[in-house]
């Protein structure tokens, strides 16, 4: 009896957040999976381009009002020139192969949504409140575990999360801008940022709505 063959480890990850702005990002497709990935990168304020034969009537509006480009046709290498990442939406097989070989010969991220050993990275799920994002990943294992998780989050990580980061960014910079000793800035920083101070603003949050 032949023994199971043994499942390759989970890749190990590096964790990363990028600045997308101005950045040339393609989308191969334009269906209802990857509009939720156009969308994400339209609010990174991506430069996107679209390849696609047929589009969602919300990337055909997207497109229309000058957010992103849209070329009706099936994709090209060339389309990856200049490219800084690529999505693959499409449940082509041979499509997803050729793209995520071309990105990698040419140096481009490519994300191909649903087949793990095709990505150089992965979409996390992501809990956010205002700029404070949580992101969470199976490194392609689990989806759902990451969804779950991210619920989770959001539950732990309530709405009000996102107005003392605000206030916290605030009082960041002022310590940045006031002469002192980088040490006792930094026990200040912690000190803004630690649980009571959270506790603290939630009360004055509560008095403030009375």
């Amino acid at each position: 009896m032949q023994p199971a063959p043994q499942k390759a480890p989970a890749p190990r990850l590096f964790p990363l957040f990028i600045k997308l702005a101005g950045r040339r990002c393609l989308v191969v497709g334009a269906g209802d999976v990857a509009e939720s990935k156009i969308s994400g990168l339209l609010d990174a304020q991506a430069a996107v381009r679209i390849v696609a034969p047929e589009a969602t009537p919300q990337v055909q509006s997207w497109a229309a009002d000058g957010k992103l480009e849209w070329l009706a046709r099936p994709c090209e290498p060339s389309d990856l020139d200049g490219m800084f990442l690529v999505v693959v939406a499409t449940s082509d097989p041979e499509l997803q192969r050729n793209i995520s070989a071309e990105a990698r010969n040419r140096g481009v991220l490519c994300n191909v949504v649903d087949v793990p050993e095709l990505c150089d990275f992965y979409y996390p799920a992501v809990a956010q409140r205002g700029a404070l994002q949580i992101a969470v990943s199976t490194a392609g294992q689990s989806p759902a575990l990451s969804q779950r998780l991210r619920k989770e989050l959001e539950e732990q990580f309530g709405p009000e999360y996102e107005a003392w980061l605000e206030q916290l960014g605030e009082e960041r910079a002022k310590l940045f801008a006031a002469p002192m000793d980088p040490e006792d800035r930094k026990r200040l920083l912690h000190d803004l940022a630690c649980a009571d101070a959270f506790k603290s603003f939630l009360r004055k949050r509560k008095r403030a709505k009375k």
